[in-house]
């Protein structure tokens, strides 16, 4: 999953608390995020003199309107790991809570289905043919070599 994708899914899911969400598809959302509210600083300390202790109104608009598809697109990367997203709320847990959260976030999601949905990459490795051995309707050739 590409960077652009990534961000495309997120805001096109903007409500979707249900399902799963791959690393790749959390992790570049999360680094747009950070990007642009870095940017977005920036701009709000140079137009309306704003420090990097406070936030402006470019800042705070960007955060209500990444709020809600930051939320989902947690619950959905705790589903794929088959945890609930009330596992979010111990991030109100400083810096215990956050690790714990960090570390939920890194691990691997459960292969094949899980209670929340199928594989978002595609299936478990036990449902996947080697290309070589898949059935095939093309018959087999002798070419007489």
């Amino acid at each position: 999953m590409s960077f652009a994708e990534a961000v495309r899914v997120c805001f096109s899911k903007y409500v979707v608390f249900s399902g799963r969400a791959r690393r790749a598809e959390y992790w570049w959302y999360t680094l747009f995020v950070v990007i642009v509210s870095i940017l977005l600083g920036v701009l709000d300390g140079i137009f309306f003199g704003m420090t990097m202790e406070t936030t402006g109104p470019l800042g705070a608009l960007f955060t209500l309107a990444t709020l809600i598809p930051s939320i989902a697109v947690s619950v959905r990367r705790l589903h794929d790991t088959d945890r609930s997203g009330w596992w979010l709320l111990i991030a109100l847990l400083p810096f215990i809570g956050w690790i714990v959260l960090l570390v939920f976030f890194v691990t691997k999601g459960t292969p094949g289905q899980n209670r929340f949905g199928p594989d978002p990459l595609g299936g478990s490795p036990d449902d996947q043919i080697p290309q070589e051995t898949a059935p095939t309707s093309i018959p087999k050739v002798d070419r007489g070599s």
